[in-house]
C-alpha cells in the first residue's frame, strides 16, 4: 500500500491516573517526540486542554497505550486506559487506536537515568517519553501492516 494511506500525524497518549502523558508522531517517518504531561484526577484529564492540543495539531489519528500485564493480559489499567481512548473518539471523533505500551516507562526513565537524572522523574516528562516510544512503535507496525 502506498505511504498516502499512513498517517500523517498521530498524537500518543500514555495514560494515567495522575497524568497523561502525549506525544506527537509522523507516519512517514516513524519518529515521534514528547509534547507534554496534562494532569488527570482518577484518569480524568482536562477535556479543554486535550482539545487545544488536537486543535493546534490536527492529528489523523489517536493512539492509546494499552497497559497490558507482562504475559499479555489486560489488566484493570487496560480496561480504563480503552474506556479513555473510547471517550476520546466519541468527543472528538478521530480514529482511535490502543497498542500495547508494555515497558515503555521502564525504557523511559532508563533513558532519564543515563542523562544523569537519579529518581527526579517528576521533573522530567517521563510519560510524555513513554507516550512517544509507545507512539513509534505503533507507528512502525501500522507500516509494516499497511505494506
Amino acid at each position: 500500500m502506498s505511504s498516502a494511506s499512513l498517517p500523517k500525524l498521530a498524537l500518543g497518549f500514555d495514560y494515567g491516573l495522575r497524568q497523561v502523558g502525549v506525544a506527537v508522531g509522523q507516519g512517514i517517518t516513524h519518529q515521534a517526540r514528547e509534547l507534554c504531561v496534562l494532569k488527570a484526577q482518577d484518569g480524568i484529564p482536562n477535556w479543554q486542554q486535550v482539545a487545544d492540543l488536537l486543535k493546534e495539531w490536527q492529528p489523523d489519528v489517536l493512539v492509546v497505550g494499552l497497559p497490558l500485564n507482562m504475559d499479555g493480559t489486560i489488566s484493570e489499567m487496560s480496561k480504563r486506559a480503552e474506556k479513555f481512548a473510547r471517550r476520546l473518539h466519541g468527543r472528538f471523533q478521530i480514529p482511535v487506536y490502543t497498542h500495547d505500551e508494555r515497558l515503555t516507562s521502564v525504557e523511559a526513565k532508563g533513558r532519564y537515568a543515563f542523562q544523569g537524572h537519579q529518581g527526579d522523574y517528576h521533573k522530567v516528562p517521563v510519560d510524555a517519553l513513554a507516550a512517544a516510544l509507545m507512539l513509534e512503535s505503533w507507528l512502525s507496525q501500522f507500516s509494516l501492516l499497511r505494506e
